[in-house]
């Protein structure tokens, strides 16, 4: 079990929501992330894991009933907690949303960092057998008004849904990551980054200094249209990479031409520890989402033989 030495507090604003949101991330000696909204007098703590995301249809990963009690955009805080090392925590919330911060995770990490570390200790999640979860999956689920959403988006938007998440096995004990992202916009285009955690200071590292700091993104003439269907009422300059409308530029800099992909890996870090510890094997996200990360851990843990785990000692 590894928690932080002393609570941690952070404000801020949702990035969907666009209201205030106070944060307390406290010490536990029970493994597990859990939430717990303190502005609901019947709330209990909620587990963290892939079996308890009650959505991911906002472009971000929502743990606990989504018509009940939930914490939406989760997945920048999962990030930083995972490579802080931290797999026992209570995290008090009084809305529905974490703070979005600078949209990335490296407010989070460097936050747990400050407030110190009690060693560095995960149950493993060893992949044994490749399982792979396709964005065709996702809409024979969908009712056929949300299909037809999702055609209409993609249809002027000019992108295709053919994304896939594949998990497979591998010869290192690390998570080996390459995403890959296309878009039609000039400045995102197609643009593929690999990333591999295997615990060791170099690989923390290597978050740190090229990852951490890589934020969330949109095109600004979709804002107007998220806003009115309750989402990204509290996006801004300051917070999303903001694509300009031709999608040849942005209304901000950027900090890596690749910043965008870059971001994909925060993503699929913070959806990965859903699974409840450190997954061990290679992941592939060719246009991937949050809900097929989901899908993909779903499909892991359907069957005994497609995993082994390995408890902390």
């Amino acid at each position: 079990m590894s928690t932080l030495k002393k609570q941690v507090k952070i404000v801020g604003k949702g990035i969907h929501s666009g209201a205030p949101v106070s944060m307390i991330i406290k010490p536990s000696r029970k493994v597990g992330i859990f939430f717990q909204r303190m502005d609901m007098s019947d709330s209990i703590p909620m587990r963290a894991t892939y079996d308890n995301v009650g959505e991911t249809k906002m472009r971000n990963t929502t743990i606990g009933d989504i018509t009940g009690a939930h914490v939406q955009t989760v997945e920048h805080l999962m990030a930083a907690l995972f490579l802080a090392g931290i797999d026992s925590a209570i995290i008090e919330i009084d809305g529905p949303e974490t703070p979005i911060l600078d949209g990335s995770a490296a407010e989070f990490y460097n936050d747990f960092i400050a407030a110190g570390v009690t060693g560095r200790v995960c149950k493993k999640i060893v992949v044994r057998r490749t399982v792979i979860a396709h964005a065709a999956e996702l809409r024979r689920d969908m009712c056929w008004i949300t299909r037809l959403k999702w055609w209409i988006i993609n249809t002027v938007s000019g992108r295709k849904s053919n994304g896939y998440v594949k998990l497979s096995p591998n010869d290192k004990d690390a998570l080996e990551i390459t995403a890959t992202l296309i878009y039609p916009e000039k400045i995102i285009g197609n643009q593929t980054y690999s990333y591999t955690f295997d615990g060791t200071k170099k690989s923390i590292s290597d978050f740190v200094k090229n990852i951490a700091r890589a934020r969330t993104f949109g095109k600004y003439s979709e804002w107007e249209y998220l806003k009115s269907h309750g989402m990204a009422r509290g996006a801004d300059e300051t917070n999303v990479i903001a694509l300009n409308n031709r999608g040849d530029g942005t209304l901000n800099n950027t900090i890596w031409p690749d910043e965008f992909v870059r971001h994909k890996i925060i993503d699929a870090l913070g959806d990965m520890y859903t699974s409840g510890g450190f997954v061990v094997g290679k992941l592939e996200s060719f246009k991937g989402s949050h809900a097929l990360n989901n899908l993909v851990l779903k499909k892991l843990f359907s069957d005994a033989a497609n995993y082994d785990i390995i408890e902390s000692k």
